[in-house]
């Protein structure tokens, strides 16, 4: 379900943190998707089974996670993505958790955060300058 690249410089917890934000972003995890146990992660992956609970457990505190003692930890709904009285949703959340996705996909293409976010720049740039043409 995750890729873990043994040979990459970046930590195996960032990269299996990084790994379940983008199943989620990308809709291959979806809220109530139960993940496999620390234990059962740790073997396929063949991580050290303290490195899957230390994500987990961040992932918890983030709110993307959420712990059912006995059942299981699952993909847990976003505070953001729960609709406001109105019936409208945040657009700050929305606009977060956009952020996020681009992010995340932008870093699993091998990109650093500085230069996704220098890229959106000069696309932002571009695009302006389209449209002062048209």
């Amino acid at each position: 379900m995750f890729a873990i690249d043994q040979s990459d410089k970046t930590p195996l917890y960032a990269q299996l943190e990084r790994a379940i934000r983008l199943a989620i972003a990308t809709g291959r995890l979806r809220v109530g998707d139960r993940l496999p146990t620390v234990r059962q992660l740790a073997v396929e992956l063949r991580l050290n089974a303290n490195t899957v609970a230390k994500v987990y457990s961040e992932l918890e505190r983030a709110g993307v996670l959420e712990t059912r003692r006995g059942v299981g930890t699952f993909v847990r709904e976003s505070r953001e993505s729960r609709p406001s009285v109105d019936g409208d949703h945040d657009r700050e959340g929305r606009l977060a958790r956009l952020a996020d996705r681009f992010l995340d996909e932008s870093a699993a293409l091998g990109f650093s955060a500085d230069e996704a976010i220098g890229f959106l720049r000069v696309r932002w740039i571009d695009r302006k300058r389209e449209q002062s043409d048209a």
